[in-house]
């Protein structure tokens, strides 16, 4: 049933709605390609003329829906740090949250991290704010307290966040292989790579397998 025509100035609610149904649409059918300009505007109940004012295409649409979704990652990660006394336990429960909005949204999250561009999008600056940019000043505060060696936290906190990303891939690309708990998973994958990042500093980065090898021979009773 198509709804009448909206009054004088709620384009912007009408722009919320479409945005609110493509999430839900993309959430029931967990599948950008099944998610349709008709099904949208069937269910907002408006022509799909009426969409085409807001949003150039489908894409537009599906990445601007998707941007939204992932805008909450920034509040959900400042609360898990909220609850943390020092850095390191801070940066866990960042890695954690991550892993953990990226599995309660599976198909927001592949459309957002999984996608191949030529160009930076709205979707990456979203994720780069919403999650980037914590794990990086985390990485500067345990830096700052001895934790990791002193230097430049941009490849630690890429590496960090890629240890994140990786294990929420899998867990929501190959939930049938043994995992165990996911959040158990999630939790060791995350420590050990803080842990590898703090042995690296002890014994230098350009150590390799053998040495590293010795190193915790030594350091075994």
């Amino acid at each position: 049933m198509i709804r009448k025509r909206a009054a004088r100035g709620s384009g912007d609610q009408l722009r919320g709605e479409i945005l609110g149904a493509t999430r839900s649409l993309l959430a029931r059918t967990a599948d950008a390609d099944d998610v349709s300009i008709r099904a949208i505007s069937e269910a907002v109940g408006v022509t799909a003329p009426s969409i085409y004012r807001h949003f150039a295409d489908k894409d537009a649409l599906i990445e601007a829906a998707v941007a939204e979704v992932i805008a909450d990652l920034d509040s959900v990660m400042q609360r898990a740090a909220a609850l943390t006394d020092g850095p390191l336990q801070r940066l866990r429960a960042q890695g954690l949250a991550y892993v953990r909005f990226a599995r309660e949204h599976p198909e927001h999250y592949r459309l957002a991290t999984m996608q191949c561009a030529a160009d930076v999008g709205e979707v990456d600056q979203v994720l780069g704010s919403a999650a980037f940019l914590h794990f990086r000043a985390t990485v500067v505060e345990c830096m700052a307290a001895g934790i990791f060696a002193d230097g430049d936290p941009l490849p630690v906190a890429m590496q960090l966040w890629a240890a994140a990303h990786g294990i929420a891939s899998l867990l929501i690309t190959k939930p049938y292989l043994p995992w165990g708990d996911p959040e158990d998973a999630a939790d060791q994958v995350l420590k050990s790579a803080c842990a590898g990042h703090i042995v690296a500093d002890l014994i230098g980065r350009d150590a390799g397998p053998e040495e590293l090898l010795a190193w915790v021979e030594r350091q075994r009773p």
